[in-house]
């Protein structure tokens, strides 16, 4: 299972009743943080979620709407007692942006470690999730990424019992671990069913819609994606800045096979959201827009 809060839903700025876009998963006790505008700290607090298991942070680019949260963030993570290392992922030029970022929260009691990427690589997250990234369209380097939560097949106890197994033995094997009992080297696939499908999400913000984008969210059970603009009028605009009409990102999610999108990341012009969700619906049905504070929970099906 993994819960999903969108704790902010603007782009370029933080406006009053709407915090920067960012977006928190959490798994287990665990958390992974992606974007970190200014703010992103206050509406953290109010969710209550804590902010000592934050394990990593993943920026989709540099700008300051999506990273200029991160001094007051990593004081908090400090502040609720964290020692342990923080990893924080993003594309080309996030390590000289955080350091200097880091001159006002120089002195932390846990190490943080940077991994700069391009897109196509693969990485662990918190919580046994594995993340990926793509490379997005910005004028800048900039990311998408995509998170997975595996599942593991069946155990089968019949399986096991034809084996003379005792039940001591099952966990091991159903964790993956293979085992000598009686002179026989049993292996987990003696005793597990079919593989099933896992939990996906994809994080996209910031880019131009593009068919690599479509094929790097196939067949998420959501879709997190920029709804910069709601109006075709404002396409010519949306091209100039690098971002997309809440139409393009539902033809993204409806190319991926995606099971929902949820459109975030507006432009301050944008007072009610619901038009970029009935626009986007025209093509994707299954969208909603995002509000601040927004849960949502992904459970194996």
């Amino acid at each position: 299972m993994i819960d999903i809060c969108l704790l902010g839903t603007c782009g370029m700025m933080p406006m009053p009743g709407r915090w920067l876009s960012c977006v928190l998963l959490r798994n287990g006790s665990t958390l992974t943080l992606f974007d970190c505008g200014e703010g992103t700290q206050v509406p953290w607090k109010a969710l209550g979620w804590g902010f000592r298991q934050l394990g990593a942070i993943c920026f989709s680019h540099m700008h300051a709407d999506h990273v200029a949260g991160l001094p007051g963030v990593l004081f908090m993570v400090a502040h609720a007692g964290r020692t342990e290392p923080l990893d924080i992922y993003g594309p080309v030029g996030t390590g000289y942006v955080v350091e200097g970022l880091r001159r006002i929260a120089a002195e932390l009691p846990f190490e943080i470690r940077i991994h700069e990427m391009r897109g196509g690589e693969e990485f662990p997250l918190p919580g046994n999730l594995y993340g990926s990234c793509a490379a997005a369209t910005h004028g800048i380097p900039c990311l998408a990424y995509r998170v997975e939560l595996k599942r593991q097949p069946a155990f089968q106890p019949d399986k096991a019992r034809a084996l003379g197994l005792p039940v001591q033995l099952w966990s091991r094997l159903q964790h993956g671990e293979t085992l000598e009992f009686q002179g026989q080297r049993i292996r987990p696939e003696q005793v597990l069913g079919e593989p099933r499908r896992g939990i996906a999400l994809a994080y996209i913000t910031d880019t131009r819609p593009t068919a690599a984008l479509s094929a790097f969210a196939r067949d998420v059970d959501l879709l997190i994606c920029e709804s910069m603009y709601d109006n075709p009028e404002d396409l010519p605009q949306a091209r100039a800045n690098a971002h997309m009409l809440a139409e393009e990102s539902a033809s993204i999610a409806r190319e991926a096979g995606a099971r929902e999108l949820i459109l975030t990341h507006f432009s301050p012009k944008i007072n009610d959201p619901t038009y970029a969700e009935k626009a986007a619906r025209r093509v994707f049905s299954n969208t909603r827009a995002a509000r601040d504070g927004m849960v949502v929970t992904l459970q194996f099906r």
